[in-house]
């Protein structure tokens, strides 16, 4: 399939498109900035970081971690971008759909039924036993049709993968159908973000794997490992494709790595004060009055809440920013509304700014300081704002 971005890009800048989109972010009272200047910088890098005889993967799961996986895609593409992995067939397909003709490869499971659609839309499927692979065979069959796939190996992680002494049986079981086409290895770390020691162990394993692979007379177009983390821990496991995610949306792939600085984040989530009132002390605020004025307040409702994506228990947001100031969250976080501190704020009225994530004045809340505060990581943070806020893409 032939890519088309300038179809889709025609239509995302059209008149009617503009405004229809637009309207909606006007319409809804919260809205997720998402800078492609960015995302395109921080491809760059890394694209210089890893060198030009490596490929890069860029991972759009989950909707391009909550960015948007149409509009990431083709920044990523247009930025230096390879291929694209995504995580199911249904966030393959709204790829295709989007005119996105890229090498594309499933990470996860893809059922039986839904084979024959990965090579009508020339898709790379992923085996991960020999179960997945009989489902590949016979779904190709007599066909004349071929299937692309990459071989997951399990060196340690404990999920999908085939375990190292299946590979070989079961490479051979795929090169001789002659509906499937072997075109890649690849296997996944679990410990790279925090245990490089764990990491070199796996990495071992998948070097004796590919060796052996070697050996019986196989080769491989795509051979990968290399996630963020593992990307910038070294060239060892780069083999010819690398295959970022977080590091993609200028999140920081592990703690305290240094590399922040090297790299800039693309979201940003941002709603406004819908009301400003003040109440005496020891007033009820929100449901169950888990929250009491200690005297007189002065407190600001904004229309964003748990069904946005803005978590409701055991730990949520602790702050926000408004007029480039912290201002803390009290009370409980309702289905769509937080109720906000703003007392050593002057000024604070109905329309103003408030970022829940992101830069305002001198002061930045990050998705490393909101997942701390939630006890999490940066990934749940921005995947988990709610598909219903809007995207608003700037920079393009």
């Amino acid at each position: 399939m032939d890519d088309v971005p300038g179809l889709a890009l025609a239509y995302a800048h059209s008149p009617v498109s503009e405004r229809l989109e637009n309207g909606r972010a006007a319409a809804f009272p919260s809205c997720v900035t998402v800078d492609l200047g960015a995302l395109a910088s921080n491809i760059r890098w890394i694209k210089a970081r890893v060198g030009g005889d490596v490929s890069l993967m860029a991972v759009l799961k989950a909707n391009a971690y909550g960015h948007g996986a149409a509009a990431v895609a083709r920044a990523a593409l247009q930025n230096g971008a390879d291929l694209l992995a995504v995580a199911n067939m249904a966030e393959a397909l709204e790829l295709r759909e989007a005119h996105i003709g890229a090498p594309i490869l499933m990470l996860s499971y893809v059922p039986a039924e839904a084979i024959p659609t990965a090579f009508e839309h020339d898709l790379s499927m992923t085996i991960f036993d020999e179960a997945c692979a009989a489902r590949c065979v016979l779904a190709t069959g007599n066909t004349g049709l071929m299937l692309k796939v990459h071989v997951k190996v399990d060196t340690g992680m404990g999920r999908l993968g085939v375990l190292p002494q299946a590979m070989h049986a079961l490479c051979h079981q795929l090169q001789d159908a002659p509906g499937i086409r072997l075109e890649g290895v690849y296997t996944h770390f679990a410990t790279a973000d925090d245990d490089p020691a764990y990491m070199r162990e796996q990495l071992k394993t998948f070097d004796r794997v590919q060796s052996e692979l070697r050996s019986a007379g196989f080769r491989f177009k795509y051979i990968h490992a290399a996630n963020s983390a593992a990307l910038l821990n070294g060239g060892d496991s780069r083999f010819n494709v690398v295959r970022p995610g977080v590091l993609l949306y200028g999140l920081e792939p592990m703690p305290q790595s240094g590399f922040a600085r090297q790299i800039r984040p693309v979201m940003a989530w941002k709603t406004q004060i819908a009301q400003v009132k003040t109440l005496p002390p020891d007033s009820p605020v929100g449901y169950g009055n888990a929250y009491r004025t200690r005297g007189w307040e002065t407190i600001a409702v904004a229309p964003v809440g748990y069904a946005d994506g803005l978590r409701r228990s055991p730990y949520t947001w602790r702050e926000v920013l408004i007029h480039g100031r912290r201002a803390p969250l009290v009370g409980r976080v309702s289905m769509e509304k937080i109720t906000i501190n703003v007392s050593q704020i002057p000024g604070a009225a109905v329309g103003d700014e408030v970022v829940l994530m992101g830069r305002q004045g001198d002061d930045c809340i990050s998705a490393d300081e909101i997942a701390a505060w939630i006890h999490s990581n940066n990934y749940e943070v921005v995947t988990s704002i709610a598909p219903r806020v809007p995207r608003t893409y700037i920079n393009c």
